[in-house]
């Protein structure tokens, strides 16, 4: 493995606020007008796992661009482990009266933003029914495949569920505009925390083969995510040697520390193609969601080093321009994002530590 420490460097940042807020680089402000958002709703008991009998909901905000020209990739992010209600309370799924769902699907929406002004399709999933009873991975994995399933239907033409549920924040069906634009050969995955370890095990060779017909993952982004192995030492439920993954970890991560980084560890000499890692100084693990920052409803500073810590915004935008070289490289065949990933080219206002896990060849 390589790993280069490089510097911060200064870039001129731009706050647009689009749902909530999101922070976009300036190199991108002349595209985030072309955003469109939208959503659907099937209801909180709307999925029972097959496996597992875990009942979950199914419900995503999406962004993508407003005008959509040819297939266009879809990226399905899945945040991790919060409180699945908005009262403390609340013991049961769905949330029990007087209590609502969580937002924490819509922590995402200054990610789901920036990635959609330059081209992707952007699923941003609720996990609340799983954090509630279930904190079984492959709970977390299969209700990405459930998503998934649903978008094939979609991108082929064949309607079904989402046809008539994904509408705009007028209430608008906009499923029309989204058809036959939609790539399900070129699929990234993020996950945050809980999340994170529930794309891996999505993505993991040995899970491969439970995506649904006519779906091609190709890149999977864990972002701060867990890393345990149960049983000890048996991590064959989320190895993944057959398509590019990267990690995003924090130096001052007070839920998980850095203990994602052990996917590049188990990776080495197995992986036929590269796999990349980055560690953000200062970072801790809830201001990449803006639902779990303060002064947000039950928001948290789980920070380990408070005096050095990095403010949200920054660590948001740096989360931006790493994720977005990422699937860009990996999704578009964009080089231009390739040194990003390798550390050749550093990150806005931040200090970062790099890895790559070159391919066994």
């Amino acid at each position: 493995m390589r790993t280069t420490v490089r510097p911060a460097a200064t870039l001129l940042l731009v706050s647009a606020l689009l749902a909530g807020g999101a922070h976009v680089p300036a190199t991108a402000q002349d595209r985030v007008g072309s955003v469109a958002v939208a959503e659907y709703d099937l209801g909180d008991t709307a999925f029972t796992d097959s496996q597992s009998g875990t009942v979950s909901e199914v419900r995503a905000q999406v962004h993508y661009p407003r005008r959509p020209t040819g297939r266009l990739p879809l990226i399905v992010m899945s945040h991790g482990s919060w409180w699945a209600c908005d009262s403390k309370d609340t013991v049961e799924w769905p949330c029990e009266e007087g209590s609502s769902p969580f937002p924490s699907y819509r922590g995402y929406d200054y990610l789901g933003a920036a990635l959609a002004a330059r081209g992707f399709v952007v699923v941003s999933i609720s996990v609340n029914g799983i954090n509630r009873t279930s904190f079984d991975y492959g709970d977390r994995a299969r209700l990405v495949n459930e998503h998934l399933r649903l978008w094939q239907q979609l991108a082929a033409g064949r309607g079904g569920p989402l046809a008539g549920h994904l509408v705009d924040t007028s209430g608008r069906p906009v499923a029309r505009d989204l058809t036959g634009h939609v790539d399900m050969n070129r699929v990234g995955t993020l996950g945050h925390s809980r999340g994170g370890k529930g794309v891996m095990w999505q993505a993991s060779d040995k899970h491969r083969g439970e995506w649904p017909a006519g779906v091609r993952v190709r890149a999977v982004l864990g972002l701060a995510p867990v890393k345990f192995d149960v049983p000890e030492g048996d991590h064959s439920d989320t190895l993944i040697t057959k398509l590019p993954f990267a990690v995003v970890t924090s130096s001052c991560d007070g839920a998980v520390q850095e203990a994602g980084q052990e996917y590049l560890d188990d990776v080495s000499g197995l992986n036929t193609i590269d796999d990349y890692s980055i560690s953000l100084k200062g970072a801790n693990h809830n201001y990449y969601n803006t639902t779990w920052t303060p002064p947000y409803l039950f928001g948290e500073d789980d920070s380990t080093c408070p005096a050095q810590e990095l403010p949200p915004s920054r660590q948001q935008d740096a989360l931006i321009a790493y994720a977005t070289a990422f699937f860009r490289y990996e999704l578009k065949g964009d080089q231009d994002g390739l040194p990003v990933l390798t550390g050749e080219r550093t990150l806005p206002d931040v200090t970062a530590t790099t890895r790559v896990a070159p391919a066994h060849r």
